[in-house]
């Protein structure tokens, strides 16, 4: 029960960094949804850049621990992305090329909305 658990948690974790990294363009259609993505782009920086762990990777380890295994070996993205999804020599092209995409979709986000609020409504 706890691999199943451990692989649904690497699901969940694969889920979320695909949401911080391309759901700032939800919010071209839902303009709303910025601010629950804001959190989670402001997260995975936070997790990227200083000691502050992930949940997910916690709780990864947890259901790993609770199989006799050990911690992922320098943690989820050292385990499954850098050397498996993107080459050694990559990793860090890869996050500029993350980081100007959120960009690119937190711009869009904004042009569109500034956009709708200046549509005219006609009056009646």
């Amino acid at each position: 029960m706890f691999g199943l658990l451990a692989a649904a948690t690497v699901v969940v974790h694969f889920a979320a960094l695909l949401y911080i990294g391309l759901g700032g363009f939800l919010a071209w259609k839902w303009p709303k949804s910025v601010f629950v993505h804001v959190f989670f782009a402001i997260w995975g920086v936070l997790v990227n850049l200083t000691p502050v762990p992930c949940p997910l990777t916690a709780l990864e380890n947890h259901f790993r621990a609770e199989q006799g295994l050990g911690p992922l070996p320098g943690g989820f993205n050292e385990y499954y992305i850098y050397g498996t999804l993107v080459p050694d020599g990559l990793v860090d092209l890869v996050a500029v090329g993350a980081l100007s995409v959120l960009v690119f979709s937190y711009v869009g986000a904004y042009q569109l909305w500034r956009n709708r609020k200046n549509v005219m409504v006609p009056v009646k």
